[in-house]
Order: C-alpha cells, then structure tokens, then sequence
C-alpha cells in the first residue's frame, strides 16, 4: 500500500543575510495512512520545518513531498488550498485564529469553506466538536477572552471539524493543562483507531509519544531513529 505521505531527499534551507542556514538536510520518510507519528527532537531540529512542507504551509528548496501520491511540488496554488482544505487538518502552535470570530464561527469556518454541508448538518458538526474539547459554555466568547488553553483548543476543534485524512499537529498539548492535555489526546487517538485518521505530530510531550506508533527523531535536521511501535489502544 503506498504511503500517505512520503518526503523524499527532502532539503531546506533559509537565506539569513549572507548566510544560508540549512533546515533540513536531504529527509526521506514515509507515513501510512492511520498512523499516529510523533516528530521527536530538541529545540531547532526542524520539526516545525517538516511539519510545514508536509502540510504545504512551505515548500522543500530540493527533494518532493507527496501527499496520497500527489507531489506538492507540481500542484498550483488553488490546487494546494483544496488539498488543505479537503485532506488536511494542521494545529499551528500560535493557533492562527480569526480574531473577529467567535469561538463557534472560528470552528465553523472551514466548513464553509468546504461547501457541501447544509446550515444544520454544519450546526451539529460544529456544536459536537466544540463540546468535545470542553468549550460548550464558551461558542460566543472571541479569542482575546480565552486563555492560552482555551485558544488551542479552539484551534484544535476547527482542525478537526472537517474529519480530515491527516492532521498535523505543532505542538499541541502545549498551552493545556494535563486533564485536558489528556482529554484532547483521546478524542484524537479514538479518531484515529475508529476513522483511520492520520495524524503526524511535533512534539515534547512524553504522554504523545508514549502514544505514538511512531516516533521520528530529529536532531540537527536529520533522522537520528524512525522506530515503528505496536499500536496503542485508545
């Protein structure tokens, strides 16, 4: 069965004044489809750098990235926002949220995006998912009157919402406080065994990757380890 995502040869590099600093340095891996991957490292590893050329946030200055065989590469723009769209759900660690929406609109916005869903059918996705992260009480509140934890949590609802293939996760569990830490990994741990999502996270938090199936180590923008693990029970 072909990968889901596959990264191959992969380099990236930023120009920093006269300077050209190397991200990552010629990457190949490969994720299946309902796997629950964790990118392990050190401050400065590169895997928010990974995370963002897997989600076609960026692109790979040499190498290919393909999602569900697809390289992002030879993709046009609009072809990259319907794949973001559609298959892809990502958790940025500064939760990206629209400052003007309520927590209900924030969550709903990429459902109107996506088209296809009637007002109702919206509602009820929408009404589920937000009481699913614990914030029933608070669809009407506008991000500058949640906390830090709230906020993630709101990020974490809208990247779910639209039952995505694969959700990539910066750094989730970060701004949360163990219970709900804890909370949110089920719920994407139970999405992941019932509905065969993939999610592919960067992270420091020992309790995702005792989670994980399989954890990526990345140090100095290189693999060190890629270990598959027996699966984890929900």
């Amino acid at each position: 069965m072909p990968p889901v995502v596959a990264v191959r040869q992969v380099i990236k590099e930023y120009p920093l004044g006269n300077l050209v600093v190397r991200a990552l340095h010629g990457i190949d891996l490969e994720i299946q489809a309902g796997e629950f991957t964790t990118i392990a490292g050190p401050s400065g590893s590169g895997k928010t750098t990974l995370l963002n050329l897997i989600g076609c946030v960026d692109i790979p200055s040499s190498g290919s990235v393909a999602i569900e065989g697809q390289s992002t590469s030879a993709l046009s723009d609009r072809a990259l926002t319907k794949l973001r769209l559609h298959k892809l759900g990502f958790i940025f660690q500064s939760f990206n949220l629209v400052n003007v929406l309520t927590t209900y609109q924030n969550v709903e916005f990429p459902l109107l995006l996506q088209g296809g869903l009637t007002p109702g059918e919206r509602q009820k996705r929408v009404k589920e998912m937000v009481d699913r992260v614990g914030l029933g009480n608070h669809v009407h509140h506008r991000p500058n009157e949640l906390s830090g934890g709230q906020r993630q949590r709101v990020a974490i609802a809208r990247a779910l919402v639209t039952r995505p293939r694969i959700v990539l996760a910066d750094e989730p569990t970060a701004n949360l406080d163990s219970a709900t830490g804890q909370t949110i990994l089920e719920l994407m741990k139970e999405l992941n065994v019932k509905e065969q999502t993939t999610f592919i996270f960067s992270t420091h938090d020992p309790k995702v990757m005792e989670r994980a199936t399989k954890i990526v180590k990345l140090i100095d923008g290189r693999i060190a380890d890629s270990g598959q693990r027996a699966a984890v029970g929900a």
